[in-house]
């Protein structure tokens, strides 16, 4: 897959999955603007992406939940480089919560950055990508939560299934200006954030059918994938990485 003179927004990428996103496309020639709300992740992530690929990374610090800000990725976009041709609204937040106990501040601050960032990013990207007359490609973040139910995750679980429908609904609306939008439902991953949590990785192991989580490369490979030439006729769709759990869903230690 060559990226070669495409122009890509990913948010949610200063460290994981969304990093190492940018870092492949960069690595195979697009030129990405790098969003994360922590200005040092962001810079730093910048700088490590142009370290190898000079150029080729513009950090954006800001929130994603934002429609201002979301407006002035793509017009930096346009400015800079002239064209936009890949959004990928990775940008989350896990917000745990027994259910009886949950707070409409929680509720709203998931909704507010996983729903309402994904979806205005996304129109305002395909604002620019209908101008532009010749297509583009739309990428959400869900997760394998959003197909199997776990504990104190139903706020966030439910906003990771109403993306899958997002990009359903989004085939009506966006496929004659040929923009195809898809969604990545990655499962255990590691990541600088879950590597902090304890036993992750071997109690992941023990319970995934190929015998270890994600790595974010394997998360990275798909997003590149369903956002490449290649998959121009693929649309509507969400892609499972999970090495099979969903398929046999045992609960990881404690939960039931």
């Amino acid at each position: 897959m060559s990226f070669n003179n495409k122009v890509a927004i990913v948010t949610g990428a200063g460290q994981g999955i969304g990093f190492e996103i940018c870092r492949m496309l960069a690595q195979k020639g697009a030129t990405v603007i790098l969003n994360d709300i922590d200005i040092g992740l962001a810079k730093n992530a910048e700088d490590l992406i142009n370290q190898n690929h000079p150029e080729s990374c513009l950090a954006m610090p800001g929130d994603s939940s934002d429609v201002d800000f979301i407006n002035s990725m793509v017009d930096t976009a346009i400015k800079l480089y002239g064209r936009l041709d890949i959004v990928i609204a990775n940008a989350g937040i896990t917000l745990y919560g027994d259910f009886f106990a949950y707070t409409k501040e929680a509720f709203s601050k998931v909704l507010d950055v996983n729903l309402g960032g994904s979806f205005f990013l996304a129109q305002a990207a395909a604002k620019q990508m209908k101008a532009q007359a010749n297509g583009g490609a739309i990428l959400f973040t869900s997760s394998v939560v959003g197909h199997q139910a776990l504990k104190s995750l139903a706020a966030y679980a439910m906003t990771k299934a109403a993306l899958e429908m997002l990009a359903k609904n989004l085939v009506i609306e966006l496929s004659q200006y040929r923009i195809n939008v898809n969604t990545v439902a990655p499962g255990a991953t590691l990541t600088e954030r879950t590597m902090e949590e304890a036993d992750y990785e071997r109690v992941w192991s023990n319970i995934t059918p190929m015998g270890r989580p994600a790595y974010v490369t394997d998360i990275a490979n798909t997003a590149l994938f369903l956002v490449s030439d290649e998959a121009k006729h693929i649309t509507g769709q969400s892609l499972i990485v999970d090495g099979g759990w969903t398929s046999v869903s045992t609960l990881p230690d404690g939960i039931k």
